[in-house]
């Protein structure tokens, strides 16, 4: 015990609190010298509310640290249920945060990757049904590359162009050719 009447593991303690609030002193003190509506110029409304939320637990945490010095059971006090709530609102602030920070859908880049691969699904789709199983390795043209093949089906043209054997015409094909 000190001449003062006061413990030493007390006087330990209340040094490092007038530590601890002489650091939030200089912290806040930015905030306290600047107006703040000029303060509220500056900021986003994310940060506005982060600010508000901060100041209100601040001073709700201070008071429940008066209350623990005066004696009183602050679990039981009205400031425990402020507590809660300014911290759901934190949680809050939080996740709309979170959304921002959340990687975007480009719809445009969704839509040609749907289109590319329904496309491509149709096409094999096509080529499997007109495809023989055995000759699946060879290519099927769907455009027009030439003339003479193009009354013939898919799979003619196919035959048409892997085999020597000479193209036969319908004879509709060949009326027009003579009348030229």
């Amino acid at each position: 015990m000190d001449s003062s009447g006061i413990p030493k593991e007390m006087k330990e303690r209340l040094t490092a609190f007038d530590l601890s609030l002489t650091e939030v002193e200089k912290t806040l003190k930015y905030l306290v010298d600047v107006p703040q509506n000029e303060l509220n110029e500056k900021m986003t409304p994310l940060d506005k509310a982060k600010l508000d939320l901060t100041g209100a637990y601040t001073i709700n945490s201070l008071f429940w640290m008066y209350l623990n010095v005066c004696g009183i059971n602050p679990k039981e006090h009205a400031v425990k249920q402020e507590l809660d709530r300014i911290r759901s609102y934190m949680n809050r602030v939080k996740d709309i945060q979170d959304k921002a920070k959340a990687p975007k859908l480009d719809k445009g880049a969704a839509k040609r990757f749907v289109k590319s691969s329904l496309w491509q699904a149709a096409k094999d789709k096509i080529q499997e049904h007109v495809t023989p199983k055995e000759n699946k390795d060879k290519p099927i043209v769907i455009d027009d590359e030439e003339p003479e093949t193009s009354g013939l089906s898919r799979k003619r043209k196919r035959d048409s162009q892997t085999d020597d054997t000479p193209v036969k015409h319908s004879k509709k094909k060949k009326k027009k050719k003579e009348k030229k």
